[in-house]
């Protein structure tokens, strides 16, 4: 009988290379997100184009929602000498600063098509990077290490919201030209390409799949067959509603902030960094707070208090634009999301089997992100019809079938600190 790995002390869970890694991995996936979220509206809105439009725009993001499609493909073949995660990670990463350079040389008001089209294509690289970093980061962490470093990941991923959230607007309200700002928010992609480059691969915790067949039948076959398909079935239910509200209700922040009075560098320097480092703070006690609480039970806890902070955007609305109020709902928000994302983030990680980490990861993200791509895409037409303060009580009920999710998926009374087994 195999003797159970000792758990660690914060300070040895915190202070390691792999936990660094994790800071460059979540970095490098969010980035390109983030320039659909924050920085596309901002853009798109400078060019006086329709709200209605722009929640439309979300919809460049389906490749997030098909990436299990070719995933298999990244898990099968390998590029050059670099082995099978870190050559397509070099091949996306400049693939992607390409595209982003390619998609800011263009005009919205005149050349909207050209821009979705590329759009799509930022989309697919980015969720291609996604495939591989998911991947390259389950076969780093061992099983212990799943709550942190998942934690840092994602906080790592909103601290990358900063650069096309708020360095990208700020530049923008200066006078800086948008293809130009499109130019400096490529460029720190380069940071995370070196680093990746400069380590080895993470060692393969389970047989790689042998053929192209089974990288593509296996990692489902394996998925059900573990769970059980009812219980997989419900698992993969959770992970489509379980931040569906949220998600929803922060579609059209850019917009919102702006319709509310606010100036672009307002939203750069109080709405971007209250969400980030409260984000960061929560992501980081929920790490921390997982590693007594466990995985079901944080994501209880942590998903009330995400879904707690939605209505604090109807007041805002009601307010108008009031500068402190503005940092403490952004704030509040943000942090509950921390919370929420930290269990949520490594419930996922620990449904999957390491034989088939991309494959299985990128299904379970996929779905994780249709409310953003397709759901959030008609966010126009909602606040159109319904105004600002309906709309966020709207996603406010929509937040509660996740939770009610968490009876099935994650019962209190079985606390487990994983749930791949």
């Amino acid at each position: 009988m195999t003797t159970p790995a000792p758990t660690p002390s914060l300070k040895e869970a915190l202070f390691n290379k792999r936990m660094l890694l994790c800071i460059f991995t979540g970095f490098s996936s969010g980035l390109p997100l983030f320039v659909f979220i924050n920085m596309l509206p901002a853009w798109l809105n400078d060019s006086h184009v329709d709200i209605k439009a722009i929640g439309l725009m979300a919809l460049l993001q389906t490749p997030y929602v098909a990436k299990f499609l070719w995933a298999p493909l990244l898990d099968h073949f390998t590029i050059g000498l670099l082995g099978r995660r870190r050559g397509w990670m070099l091949v996306i990463h400049l693939a992607l600063m390409a595209a982003l350079v390619g998609m800011g040389s263009f005009n919205p008001a005149t050349d909207l098509a050209i821009i979705s089209l590329i759009g799509v294509g930022v989309a697919f690289l980015s969720a291609s990077l996604d495939i591989v970093i998911d991947a390259y980061r389950r076969e780093l962490l061992p099983d212990n290490e799943l709550g942190l470093g998942n934690t840092i990941h994602v906080n790592a991923y909103k601290l990358a919201g900063l650069i096309p959230g708020s360095l990208a607007l700020y530049l923008s309200d200066i006078g800086l030209a948008w293809p130009v700002v499109f130019m400096v928010v490529a460029a720190f992609l380069i940071p995370s390409l070196l680093m990746f480059l400069s380590q080895k691969e993470p060692e393969i915790k389970a047989l790689a799949p042998r053929t192209l067949n089974d990288a593509v039948i296996l990692p489902f076959q394996e998925f059900f067959n573990r769970k059980g398909v009812v219980a997989a079935l419900e698992i993969l239910l959770f992970i489509f509603l379980y931040k569906l509200g949220d998600s929803l209700a922060t579609s059209l922040a850019t917009k919102f902030y702006l319709d509310l009075g606010f100036s672009k560098t307002e939203i750069a320097i109080i709405a971007k960094n209250a969400g980030l480092w409260c984000g960061i703070i929560g992501g980081m006690l929920g790490g921390i707070w997982m590693i007594k609480l466990g995985i079901h039970r944080a994501l209880w806890i942590f998903g009330v208090a995400q879904w707690l902070v939605i209505p604090l955007f109807a007041l805002l609305a009601g307010m108008g634009a009031d500068k402190p109020m503005l940092a403490l709902v952004v704030g509040a928000e943000a942090f509950g999301v921390g919370l929420g994302t930290a269990a949520f983030v490594a419930f996922i990680a620990s449904s999957t089997h390491p034989a088939y980490t991309a494959t299985q990861l990128a299904l379970l993200t996929a779905l994780a992100a249709v409310p953003r791509t397709v759901i959030n895409a008609y966010s126009g037409y909602m606040v159109d019809s319904l105004g600002w303060v309906n709309f966020f009580w709207v996603c406010t009920l929509l937040g509660i079938p996740g939770l009610l999710m968490l009876f099935r998926v994650a019962p209190w009374t079985r606390n487990n600190q994983t749930t791949a087994s």
